[in-house]
């Protein structure tokens, strides 16, 4: 392992290597929280692996086997007794996940997207105390935005894109400025434009409002650019914003999942993988979770190949956009794993709530897992075609951000 993150710093540099050790460190806490909860349950937890494949290097702690493997795709805790087709030494059988309460299945099964949710959650609030809000504010640089033909305006020659900066003298910065310097309908005026670089002198007379014969009159419509700007935020006020951002996150993860996976979104995605020609010189990055980010693809899926690039180039340019772009990856994980089918967690949460609802007047219910083997297969084998498709697409065409 450490081998491969200093291949990985040495071919890509540190923010490959910052991204890298960032989702290691997602998928550590991940089954982590299913350890630890399957402990506190008394449940016996036989290993602890980091990947899949062949094993690199193991040591066994009382009766946890932990260690590495050697593809770096996943993670991974084994439980024993998880359903009904696994045999189980009686004497441990007290021990299995199925011999456990509801409440402490669902624990099990939920705990690892409760750890992605939490990350965002500390994720989305330390980039909103360290680096605020960013916010759209008005420029106080207005400018002409329309002149009507026929006004003062319009025989003076005002254009749109002016700024007016005085009038007879008197400084404006706004629109309101203006008018309330402007004297009555009839009164010669000279005002100093701002027209790219250059400062022009007008001279106009003005004429009547159409709505108010009493004030001056120019003829022209007005506005501001919208400014994006970082607005300090306190721990407090920090609080609603995280978890509005939170819901709107865990939201478009719900819509994106379910577009992508319907018919017409596994159609056109198998579609864009057959007609997309294959192109030299791509980069390849290695990992093997399938997640997918907003692009200007909409809709468009990409691998953790394609993940781990774009989490590099925005930490390139600050590490509050690898914040966001790790909570987005957080929620992601944490709502695609309670898809409520086998082999997600989601399908354990969908098979003890059916047991704790079939069982009743002190019977226990237990669900035949053997039923739903042929439904898991087959999401295994979607999500492996989706997977190697990603992959292809995260090759042969890669997502650009914006610049």
């Amino acid at each position: 392992m450490a081998g491969l993150l200093v291949l990985v710093q040495v071919a890509w540099g540190l923010p490959m290597l910052i991204v890298v050790l960032a989702v290691i460190s997602m998928i550590f806490l991940h089954e982590l929280g299913h350890y630890l909860t399957a402990r506190s349950a008394g449940m016996k937890v036989t290993e602890f692996f980091l990947g899949f494949g062949p094993r690199l290097w193991s040591v066994r702690r009382g009766e946890t086997v932990y260690g590495l493997k050697a593809i770096p795709v996943g993670a991974y805790v084994r439980i024993i007794g998880m359903n009904n087709l696994e045999e189980v030494s009686p004497a441990e059988e007290h021990r299995t996940y199925r011999s456990k309460p509801y409440w402490r299945r669902l624990s099990v099964a939920v705990a690892g997207s409760t750890v992605h949710f939490l990350l965002a959650l500390i994720l989305i609030f330390s980039f909103l105390v360290v680096g605020g809000r960013t916010e759209a504010v008005p420029s106080p640089d207005w400018t002409v935005t329309g002149v009507m033909q026929g006004t003062p305006a319009d025989r003076a020659g005002l254009m749109p894109g002016d700024r007016i900066t005085s009038v007879n003298g008197s400084p404006v910065t706004t629109m309101v400025d203006m008018v309330e310097v402007l004297p009555e309908p009839g009164s010669s005026v000279i005002l100093v434009v701002q027209r790219g670089g250059d400062a022009l002198v007008r001279s106009l007379t003005l004429g009547a409002h159409p709505e108010d014969s009493s004030r001056g009159y120019v003829g022209i419509a007005s506005g501001t650019a919208q400014l994006r700007q970082s607005v300090e935020v306190g721990y407090l006020e920090a609080v609603p914003d995280t978890l509005d951002e939170f819901g709107f996150l865990v939201k478009e993860s719900v819509l994106g999942i379910g577009r992508f996976f319907s018919p017409s979104g596994l159609s056109n995605f198998f579609r864009d993988v057959a007609d997309q020609p294959t192109q030299q010189g791509i980069t390849p990055i290695d990992s093997g979770v399938t997640t997918a980010v907003p692009s200007d693809d909409q809709g468009r899926v990409i691998s953790i190949f394609g993940a781990l690039r774009i989490g590099a180039d925005l930490t390139e340019n600050g590490y509050g956009n690898l914040l966001l772009f790790l909570a987005l990856l957080n929620v992601f994980i944490g709502v695609f794993n309670l898809i409520p089918l086998l082999p997600f967690d989601g399908g354990h949460v969908v098979i003890a709530t059916y047991e704790r609802l079939r069982s009743w007047r002190g019977r226990r219910y237990t669900a035949d897992v053997s039923k739903m083997v042929p439904v898991a297969y087959a999401v295994i084998l979607i999500l492996g075609f989706v997977f190697i498709g990603s992959v292809y697409l995260d090759f042969t065409d890669p997502v650009e951000l914006p610049s």
